[in-house]
């Protein structure tokens, strides 16, 4: 991470900064990440912007997850793909949580309400959709009700009619009674209006005949259309207690179904809930494989890989570099390298630079134990024997740390002490033999045969990358008598350099190697001169290595025990390849 700067752009926040896990071959690498209108968006670098961005995700659905551990860290997810962040420190962290939450919520997604009610609605509306279904094709399996459903049809149709029928009726009566009180207010007025007639015995005679017949007239049911209104309701009758028998049965029907349906349901309902489990197994495992290789399972103190599978996956990487190294292994032979081999005086001072007296002092200490024998010490335990070369281990933890000191003897015949020893201290042919080492650069000359190396140790997953810094110094040692064999020393060891301090990136390992080599000479026959038949080298290689870090002890181990030996036996054989067909060098 970087400091966040923020920038606007269509009213809306953009964030850009420095961070990002890639993968597990690289670790954790600086990448230039941009938080703009609700996506996360990463670039290699801030001038490749122009250029497009090398990946995204969309935040409407993402889980942003602080590590447990790591203050400085945290996960966004999306279904199963992780981008893993890490901040300079925690209230950068915290900085971008805060805006990523910020983002979310300005764009409709931050809120848990509104998310809960775009759950509901889906639910419901997928709820409805699903019974609707399944409910009609249940109907049309059922032949006896579709039988019914159509008889109900044909019902409806018949009582549409009938009810047309019976309101021209009703309307047709109401008009008539309209028409009879008109009619009778009529015949009220013309009988007021006329005079009585006078009958012989003196009374009024009044002719209510021609009212009465008018009113009945009117009044007549064959004068409303001639509809048979009994008729109508009796046909009434029996199509609605035709349409209630036909219910009755489609619910028989129905309540007879409904057994097999529930059954049919449960057995569905079970299926389903199978199916969803078999779902998350899967997926779950899908997660647990996408995610394995990211930063909590690689090397750490809270690493989620047990033993076992660390083992197997440095085995599996470390013969993946084996296959490699063999198909480039003749590319390298075939590379001729300038070695100027400077003359022995040069090798045999001390020096004056400022380690000259720790260089003497880790050179006398290295001839005086590394060369006592190992058989009468019951510690070592005689762990690799093949031929000449065997390789000797003791067992030593501190604080869970594996410190094995590591003695090797080996014999090579055709070459002198000076030629190992020279092609294991220049730098120029390292690459050459050395399949371990990603790049090394020298950091200070001190002199002509003293210099200071930092290197880079190629990564093997899911342990983390290590980083070595130490002085190489290649020394003569001056015989004390005649009969001494001719001998060299280089020595390997940790210092501290301000041009190369540790780095977060790469596990700083501490080492104090040498290897120790004398030569051995077999008098030719006669006159002959000396040749390389008559050479023998034998080598005392010794190692104490601090790896640091949270390696598995076990795994450590079986490391050294398969790399140590495979080391000696490719670099004497380049040795003997380089020297082959020209003048010893003693």
């Amino acid at each position: 991470f970087s400091d966040p700067s923020w920038s606007w752009y269509n009213s809306a926040p953009e964030i850009t900064t420095k961070l990002s896990w890639t993968n597990y071959i690289h670790g954790w690498q600086d990448r230039w990440v941009v938080l703009k209108n609700n996506t996360l968006s990463y670039y290699k670098s801030q001038d490749e912007r122009e250029y497009g961005c090398r990946g995204s995700l969309c935040l409407s659905k993402a889980v942003i997850t602080p590590h447990e551990f790591d203050e400085c860290r945290l996960d966004i997810s999306v279904n199963d793909s992780v981008w893993y962040l890490r901040a300079l420190d925690p209230e950068h962290r915290n900085q971008w949580i805060d805006s990523i939450e910020q983002h979310r919520a300005e764009s409709g997604y931050g809120s848990e309400s509104s998310l809960r009610r775009h759950g509901s609605m889906l639910s419901l509306t997928s709820a409805t959709s699903g019974y609707s279904a399944t409910s009609t094709s249940s109907f049309k399996k059922g032949h006896s009700l579709r039988e019914k459903l159509a008889e109900m049809e044909t019902f409806r149709d018949i009582l549409c009619r009938q009810v047309d029928t019976l309101q021209k009726y009703f309307d047709a009566c109401a008009d008539a009674v309209s028409k009879d009180e008109l009619q009778r207010d009529k015949i009220v007025e013309d009988d007021e209006d006329d005079f009585p007639t006078t009958r012989s015995d003196g009374e009024f005679l009044h002719n209510h005949n021609g009212s009465r017949e008018k009113l009945f007239q009117s009044l007549s049911t064959k004068g409303i259309n001639g509809i048979d209104f009994k008729g109508e309701a009796i046909t009434f009758k029996a199509t609605t207690a035709g349409i209630l028998a036909t219910l009755s049965h489609c619910i028989d029907l129905m309540m007879k179904r409904e057994d097999s349906w529930q059954r049919r349901l449960d057995k569905e309902t079970e299926k389903r809930r199978r199916i969803e489990e078999a779902y998350k197994t899967a997926l779950s495992e899908l997660k647990k494989k996408s995610h394995f290789g990211g930063p909590d399972y690689e090397e750490g103190p809270n690493s989620l890989i047990n033993e076992d599978e660390f083992f197997d996956a440095v085995e599996a990487a470390l013969d993946r570099q084996d296959k490699i190294e063999e198909q480039t292994h003749t590319e390298k032979s075939r590379v001729h390298r300038p070695s100027p081999m400077p003359s022995a005086d040069v090798y045999s001072t001390m020096g004056t630079h400022r380690f000259a007296e720790k260089v003497e002092e880790m050179v006398q200490s290295h001839m005086t134990y590394s060369l006592q024998d190992v058989g009468g010490d019951a510690n070592w335990q005689l762990v690799v024997e093949e031929g000449e070369m065997k390789v000797y281990r003791r067992e030593v933890e501190e604080n869970g740390i594996v410190l094995d000191p590591l003695k090797a003897t080996h014999a090579v015949k055709g070459v002198t002490g000076h030629e190992v020893c020279h092609y294991f201290w220049d730098t120029n042919v390292r690459n050459d033999w050395e399949t371990t080492v990603e790049n090394f650069n020298i950091v200070e000359t001190l002199s002509d045969n003293a210099i200071i190396v930092y290197q880079t140790h190629k990564r093997v997953w899911p342990a983390s990358q290590r980083d070595v810094l130490y002085l190489s110094a290649i020394r003569k040692i001056l015989a004390n008598n005649e009969n001494d064999p001719d001998t060299w020393i280089v020595c390997n060891f940790s210092v501290d350099h301000d041009n190369a301090q540790p780095s977060s990136r790469c596990v700083r390992a501490k080492i104090n190697i040498a290897m120790i080599c004398q030569t051995l000479v077999s008098p030719p026959e006669g006159d002959r001169a000396i040749s390389r038949d008559n050479i023998l080298c034998k080598i005392t290689y010794v190692a104490n290595v601090n790896p640091g870090g949270w390696a598995p002890a076990s795994v450590l181990r079986a490391v050294a025990k398969r790399e140590y030996p495979k080391f000696l036996k490719r670099f004497t054989s380049y040795v003997q390849e380089k020297t082959a067909g020209k003048p010893i060098l003693f």
